[in-house]
Formats: structure tokens, sequence, C-alpha cells
């Protein structure tokens, strides 16, 4: 299986962020928790994720491990790709549309 947007949106998200506690980065990509957990495990098994348990058992702490970060940066590239073949497509004034309509829904689902 290959990788999906949803794979991409997390190891993107990991990227930018560090390492981050796993209800946090649930709380800033608007993912409900079985989701996100069901998701980190399988990139737990390909081996793209380092966790740490927190001082409190119940804390996780999630970052890239290595290959996670290889596999981020191979994926880029193509990410870009179809994300400027898009944006040609829908024109600048659409792209801005979508774009102030996914911050407008994401930041309804997190408040």
């Amino acid at each position: 299986m290959g990788m999906t947007a949803t794979h991409f949106t997390i190891l993107q998200a990991l990227s930018l962020t560090g390492e981050i506690l796993q209800g946090r980065l649930g709380e800033v990509l608007a993912m409900d928790s079985t989701t996100l957990t069901r998701t980190l495990a399988i990139l737990s098994r390909r081996g793209w994720l380092t966790t740490r348990q927190g001082n409190d058992r119940r804390e996780r702490w999630l970052s890239l491990s290595a290959a996670g970060k290889a596999e981020f940066k191979r994926a880029l590239p193509h990410w870009q790709a179809v994300q400027n073949e898009l944006r040609k497509q829908l024109g600048d004034k659409r792209w801005g549309n979508l774009m102030k309509l996914i911050n407008e829904v994401t930041t309804e689902v997190t408040e």
C-alpha cells in the first residue's frame, strides 16, 4: 500500500512540529483519536515514527524517525506538483477561496 493523503499530512505536520503530543497532533489536524491512532499505527509499522512516553503514562510524544524524514522528503515534490497543478486548474481566485474555506472549516472543527 502506498502513502495516502492522511499519511502525508501527518508526516508533514510532524516535520513542522518536531516532537508533539499525540493528542495535540489530533487537535492540530482536527482528527478524531480513533482515526489518528489507527493511522499512526500504520506509520509506526513502516518505521516512519519515533514515539516516547511522557511523564504521564497517558502522554505519547511523536516525531519523525530518520526513515520518516526520508519518506516525507521523497513525497514532498509529488505533493507540491499536485498542489501546483490544482492551483493552475482552479486559478488564483478560486484557489484562494478554497484555502480560505479549508481554514474556516478547520477553525470551526477545532473550536
